[in-house]
């Protein structure tokens, strides 16, 4: 069973940064890929950014020049860096892992901007 483990949400102003962390129970190489995902109150879970294990890497067009997804195989750990960020961004944010086999999911993490 893989363990996912976010941190890094919380406040901040409009056109402030954060960074989000999912570390994982094992090799983060041996996903078929890591990505985030967020869920804002009353609206579906969508892919923000995804990175593959051959470490390519894609995001959505309300992400694409402000958030920035990387990893550290020394820690087994996925990043999320967000910078500009906007009200629009507040939601909980959620770590995925892909495998053969199946997938999981972090606990989320809340990301709150306030205007």
């Amino acid at each position: 069973q893989v363990q996912l483990v976010e941190s890094g949400g919380g406040l901040v102003q409009a056109g402030g940064s954060l960074r989000l962390s999912c570390a994982a129970s094992r090799n983060i190489f041996s996903f078929n890929t890591m990505a985030w995902y967020r869920q804002a109150p009353g609206k579906q879970r969508d892919l923000v950014a995804i990175v593959t294990s051959g470490g390519n890497s894609n995001y959505a067009d309300s992400a694409k020049g402000r958030f920035t997804i990387s990893r550290d195989s020394a820690k087994n750990t996925v990043y999320l860096q967000m910078n500009s960020l906007k009200p629009e961004d507040t939601a909980v944010y959620y770590c995925n892992a892909l495998f053969f086999g199946g997938e999981n999911w972090g606990q989320g993490a809340q990301v709150t901007v306030s205007s």
